[in-house]
């Protein structure tokens, strides 16, 4: 598997795909480049996706605190890129795709985002959501003020999880994301508080590639709210719906997902 400093970062990637146009994938907060595998055998004809493990994460280097994540992440996407790319990404790496798209607007052909989680444009939009979010994340806040990485992974997977639930995970897998949970924190100064700007400065009226926001139909509340406020304010977007997918629906519904993105990008016959 490939290595190397991207942004500064030891970085662990891998490439699926033979396709003409170039991608590069971001996936989500506590996965891995692998989480991308379905949604990149399915492109494959098309596309050639580059997927890369966030600092901290799967084979890259551990994340010791040194910076802004969010940031972070958006320089070690910028250097796989020297020409205008389609970028896809989940969850937290979708906030990362958006971030790139403002930062290096001439790398970015297109945005596929699956539930970017930049809580603070709902929050921004519609504040009464917050009590209800909160309440969501009861349990992971606990565990993490009472210092126990298991709690507070069991409580996330509960809201943002594939729907099996902690227990049924293995045993290897629960200790991993235990493991990782505090990474979780590291991202929150970017999705709640909008440490990129991207929010506040109205970078976002000014994304000049044509963005697709996908969510899963079982997904939170909130995540509805994110995608209507990025779309209000996203000049050129569009939005689809997953059925039966919820959050992780890039892992479990991969085929669903590419489709949308094929579509998108007129890759479909």
């Amino acid at each position: 598997m490939p290595r190397g400093l991207r942004g500064g970062v030891e970085t662990h990637w891998q490439v699926t795909g033979q396709g003409p146009r170039r991608a590069l994938a971001i996936h989500c907060s506590l996965a891995h480049c692998g989480a991308w595998a379905g949604v990149a055998r399915a492109l494959g004809q098309d596309l050639t996706v580059t997927a890369f493990d966030l600092p901290g994460h799967g084979g890259s280097a551990a994340w010791e605190g040194k910076g802004e994540i969010q940031a972070v992440t958006t320089a070690m996407a910028a250097d796989f890129l020297d020409a205008p790319t389609d970028i896809i990404g989940h969850s937290f790496g979708a906030t990362v795709a958006l971030r790139l798209a403002i930062e290096h607007p001439r790398l970015v052909r297109s945005l596929s985002l699956y539930e970017p989680v930049f809580f603070a444009v709902a929050l921004a939009d519609r504040p009464g959501m917050r009590a209800g979010h909160d309440a969501e994340m009861t349990e992971y806040r606990a565990g993490i003020e009472a210092g126990d990485k298991g709690r507070a992974a069991r409580g996330f997977l509960r809201v943002w999880g594939d729907g099996e639930g902690w227990d049924a995970l293995p045993e290897a897998t629960r200790a991993r994301i235990a493991a990782q949970i505090l990474l979780i924190e590291a991202a929150a100064p970017a999705l709640y508080g909008d440490a990129g700007a991207m929010l506040a400065s109205g970078a976002l009226e000014h994304v000049g590639a044509p963005v697709l926001l996908m969510q899963g139909a079982r997904s939170p509340a909130i995540i509805d709210a994110i995608n209507a406020g990025l779309a209000a304010r996203l000049p050129d977007c569009r939005r689809a719906t997953i059925a039966g997918a919820g959050h992780m629906g890039p892992i479990t519904r991969p085929a669903a997902v590419a489709d949308e993105i094929a579509v998108f990008l007129g890759l479909a016959p």
